[in-house]
């Protein structure tokens, strides 16, 4: 069993990015890296333009990670993400207008164009899609942290749904040590979303 399976964290994801821990950095990309590259999709880009957006954004995020508070109802990190998007894609376009007339070439929509035409919700897609993705990326980040039986416990309970009492006999296992198993690989999702969604209680 590892370490992590019974000690609690108190620290949120960006707490742990805020001080510099690798690991969390690591995460983090790996859970908000595809959604930020399906916003860059949907937007038009092509894979390598993409690819560039989604460093841009990140390295961006790592600059200013200490500016992000959630000090009003509704702030998420999420949303902050989406800002810094928005700003490195009007970026990308503006380049990419500039460029064709340095080599006397037709220039590509101007920076006003794109952001009259820059809309959320056609961008990111359903809230349920999006929410959807970053869980799926979210637990896959988390699963190492645990061992075979607390993690079993968890996804045939939350996932699955299977009953407790189901789970307990299937894992030789008590149906309190499955209640509890639960809880904690919920509360590890909690932190490491950080509050970007919210989760049923455990």
């Amino acid at each position: 069993m590892s370490q992590l399976d019974t000690a609690s964290t108190n620290a949120s994801l960006l707490v742990a990015i805020r001080r510099r821990d690798e690991q969390a950095w690591h995460r983090l990309t790996q859970i908000y890296g595809a959604t930020v590259y399906r916003w860059c999709r949907r937007a038009g880009l092509q894979a390598t333009d993409a690819a560039d957006v989604v460093q841009e954004v990140f390295l961006a995020v790592a600059g200013g990670i200490d500016q992000f508070h959630a000090d009003r109802s509704g702030d998420t990190f999420r949303g902050w993400l989406w800002t810094i998007f928005r700003s490195k894609l009007i970026d990308h376009f503006r380049r990419r207008r500039v460029q064709p007339q340095a080599l006397g070439q037709q220039s590509g929509p101007s920076p006003i164009d794109v952001l009259s035409a820059l809309d959320e919700s056609s961008i990111s897609g359903t809230a349920a899609d999006e929410t959807g993705l970053i869980v799926r990326r979210a637990i896959a980040t988390i699963e190492q942290d645990f061992s075979e039986p607390t993690w079993q416990a968890f996804w045939r309970s939350v996932v699955l749904g299977q009953r407790t009492s189901e789970i307990a006999a299937a894992l030789k296992l008590t149906p309190a040590a499955v209640c509890m198993a639960r809880s904690r690989v919920l509360r590890r999702l909690r932190e490491t979303l950080d509050g970007a969604i919210v989760l049923p209680e455990p």
